[in-house]
């Protein structure tokens, strides 16, 4: 049974227009958050995020956990290792979210979580909920067609598999262990899905990240997933969150 997360934030700013995407949501993660710095406030919802996950996988439910940045993968990620669980993690994006510190031209924080996740660069939100950096070896990042000159050579030396197309994960091997999937939604096309808040040419059609994520939930070996969506701001209309409706209904974690 799948248990829906809300995490209506982006980084650490509340965001109306995400309430709508998950109106009924079994959990919805959020406070007041006191602290001054920035990653001080990120890391209070990752940490509620994390129990919030590890509950639901001690209830033998499927955690689906909606935010809005990708930085709340951390959160996943803890409630994941608390519960015993070390996946492979198939991370679904037009960016890479690979940059550190010393590669970023933005110093944009959403654009760093998956290199986190791996060990890179500021290990400020890892250290606040003891998460265990992920081997390279488990890590799987497909499309990542919009990357940064220097996230690019990071990601080339990670050790990660980078698979630049999505339809590559159609005839990839899955391992024989737990899969988490994280979505970034502007994955698609910007002709599917144009409300992005920060578009990037090319990119899979709908039927092509629908046919990825049957497969990879065919194989039984789904433990979680995780989705950032569009931007709702710009779009909240009930026809694109109609065709993310029918993204879920078609792996079986969403019922009218």
């Amino acid at each position: 049974m799948t248990h829906t997360i809300l995490t209506p934030y982006f980084l650490d700013e509340y965001r109306p227009s995400l309430e709508q995407l998950l109106p009924k949501a079994n959990a919805r993660i959020g406070h007041e958050l006191d602290a001054a710095v920035k990653l001080a406030r990120m890391a209070a919802l990752q940490e509620e995020l994390a129990v919030a996950v590890h509950s639901a996988l001690g209830k033998g439910l499927f955690p689906l956990s909606l935010a809005g940045d990708c930085c709340k993968t951390l959160g996943v990620a803890a409630g994941l290792q608390r519960a015993g669980i070390h996946p492979t993690l198939v991370w679904l994006d037009a960016h890479g979210d690979f940059n550190t510190w010393e590669t970023t031209p933005s110093g944009f924080l959403g654009g760093m979580p998956l290199a986190w996740l791996c060990g890179l660069g500021d290990d400020t939100l890892l250290q606040a909920s003891a998460i265990s950096p992920l081997p390279t070896s488990q890590v799987v990042l497909s499309d990542g067609r919009d990357l940064d000159a220097g996230e690019a050579q990071l990601v080339a030396q990670s050790g990660i598999l980078h698979l630049p197309s999505l339809s590559q994960l159609l005839t990839w091997q899955i391992p024989n262990q737990p899969l988490w999937i994280h979505l970034d939604m502007d994955v698609l096309r910007l002709q599917d899905l144009g409300a992005v808040a920060y578009p990037a040419e090319g990119g899979a059609t709908l039927a092509e990240l629908t046919a990825v994520l049957e497969r990879l939930f065919a194989s039984g070996q789904v433990c979680a997933l995780s989705v950032t969506p569009w931007d709702t701001v710009q779009d909240s209309t009930p026809a694109t969150r109609q065709k993310f409706y029918t993204l879920l209904q078609a792996i079986g974690l969403y019922s009218t």
